[in-house]
């Protein structure tokens, strides 16, 4: 077979555990023995992280502002076990959370639908999109533990000098807990635009939804933003047939479960986090769920929704069978060249990204499946589970045959 050239280099940035093993079962198998590309390869394994003192981490965002695309495999997110677990020097930030505020990006997820995994919502025909502002909130929260009976303020200290502004949080009579958050108008204009961006791009609805009758000033904040961007992009959804939907999130909820799916939702970050999780597991398994990272700025991360699926890893350590499910990292790859073939203006990659992405639907239509999904998939006698790297040979084998 003549490989497709890639003309720009793509970055790629390597994980953990057992989304490390498939990722290079992926590439060995669909990606390398079809194109030609210049992978600037960074490992963001925890221990090279760890090593690098996130330097490494830092490295990977700047090569995809040079580029413009990487392709993130999923990556561990250290806690007090994992520091011991894997001998780590400290806690690291998520590195998701690093290359995300580097690259002022929103995150957009979206269920990988084949036509035997019917979702658990029957009343669901299309793809719900969710888009994720990854900024802010509790996620960059500030907390503290109240010992005793006292006051708690919220204190604002202009840098400029002027009037100190102080609003009180509680009259405490005995120990509690406090939270600060916060967030900023530019990275909420940064989301609400890639938001309205991705929907024409995508051409479907936008809904956004938050709480501004109880959060009358950081919720309300979101929606005011929102409206003024509106105003820039009217003209363009009507001219797509789309349009631009704001409801609280309680009545998003609500709509979102009786609706036909096939618009993007765009939510706060905390909202964005859980109901990606929902629409995906309702759609199938979290492995069949879609995620990029948008930045205004034109850089695009394509990356597995999913984690790094620690229990099957610990399986394939004692060299037990594993049946894992690498559908989304195949699209975290097929999503980067598709998006690197329409930057650098070559069709053939794009092309190679839908046989790639067709190849793998197909591969489970056909009944050929993991363990995750044969509980979800629509009776037939046709129907098999297969481990870990039959899944991904099965796919290769339907890849071939499309390109030869």
């Amino acid at each position: 077979m003549e490989k497709v050239s890639v003309k720009t280099p793509i970055v790629e940035m390597d994980g953990d555990e057992m989304t490390r093993v498939m990722w290079s079962m992926v590439k060995e198998q669909l990606i390398l023995p079809f194109i030609d590309a210049d992978l600037r390869y960074y490992d963001l394994h925890v221990a090279n992280r760890d090593a690098t003192d996130d330097r490494v981490t830092v490295e990977a965002a700047e090569a995809i502002k040079k580029f413009g695309v990487g392709i993130k495999c999923a990556t561990i997110t250290a806690n007090a076990d994992r520091v011991t677990e894997y001998n780590l020097k400290k806690m690291l930030k998520s590195p998701n959370a690093t290359i995300r505020a580097m690259l002022d990006g929103t995150v957009f997820r979206k269920p990988i639908l084949a036509k035997n995994i019917k979702p658990l919502i029957p009343a669901w025909e299309k793809p719900i999109i969710i888009g994720r502002h990854a900024y802010g909130d509790v996620y960059s929260g500030v907390e503290m533990t109240v010992p005793e009976a006292g006051t708690t303020e919220l204190v604002f200290t202009p840098a400029g000098g002027g009037d100190i502004s102080r609003e009180t949080i509680h009259e405490f009579t005995g120990p509690g807990i406090i939270q600060g958050m916060h967030n900023t108008d530019e990275s909420i204009r940064s989301f609400a635009r890639a938001c309205f961006a991705h929907a024409l791009e995508e051409k479907v609805d936008l809904w956004f939804s938050t709480k501004d009758t109880i959060s009358k000033t950081y919720d309300a904040r979101f929606r005011d933003i929102f409206e003024k961007e509106h105003k820039n992009w009217e003209d363009r959804f009507r001219e797509a047939g789309i349009e631009y939907f704001f409801t609280l999130i309680d009545d998003a909820v609500a709509r979102v479960v009786r609706s036909k799916g096939g618009f993007l939702w765009a939510l706060k970050n905390y909202d964005g986090d859980v109901m990606s999780d929902m629409i995906a597991s309702a759609c199938g398994s979290l492995a069949m769920m879609t995620s990029v990272l948008v930045s205004p700025h034109g850089w695009y991360e394509y990356e597995a929704a999913h984690g790094t699926v620690q229990k099957h890893y610990y399986k394939h350590l004692k060299g037990e069978e594993t049946s894992t499910n690498s559908m989304a990292l195949i699209f975290a790859w097929s999503g980067g060249l598709r998006k690197r073939g329409e930057l650098d203006g070559t069709p053939e990659l794009s092309s190679f990204a839908d046989d790639l992405e067709v190849a793998s639907v197909e591969t489970i239509e056909s009944g050929i499946m993991t363990g995750d999904l044969l509980t979800m998939a629509d009776s037939n006698s046709n129907n098999r589970k297969v481990n870990t790297e039959e899944f991904i040979d099965a796919i290769a084998e339907r890849l071939r045959g499309k390109r030869t």
